[in-house]
């Protein structure tokens, strides 16, 4: 599903965004730093601030979420189902480790508190034709 064409944008040179839907049906849409390659058919996203983000896949645990590549400009959408979330590791440090260089490099240390790498499988990924 994921391929060597999709790695670029899930490095991070450009934020992603997520938008979800509650039961009720309001959709909500954050913008995030970055979405991590996990494997071929996983991603995560950190969970910092994501209070609705998080309430509604509580609900809902279906999302989509929009990357782009930093050389050729092309925008694809991953539509995603939440699997689980993962507090220690590997992939939770490397988060970890990486959101507080962000956080270090804009002033912000320490307010850029990791809780949980959330994991989402991809069900889907297309690219989007402007």
């Amino acid at each position: 599903m994921i391929t060597d064409d999709h790695l670029p944008a899930l490095q991070g040179m450009f934020p992603s965004w997520i938008t979800t839907v509650s039961n009720d049906g309001e959709p909500n849409t954050t913008v995030i730093s970055q979405i991590w390659h996990v494997s071929e058919t996983e991603v995560a996203l950190s969970f910092q601030f994501f209070n609705k983000t998080k309430k509604n896949i509580s609900q809902n645990p279906f999302a989509f979420a929009t990357i782009t590549n930093p050389a050729s400009f092309d925008m694809y959408t991953l539509e995603l189902e939440y699997s689980r979330t993962e507090n220690e590791g590997d992939l939770f440090d490397e988060m970890d480790m990486k959101l507080e260089a962000i956080a270090s490099m804009s002033g912000m240390s320490g307010i850029f508190e990791l809780k949980g790498a959330d994991i989402y499988t991809v069900l889907s990924i297309s690219k989007n034709n402007l």
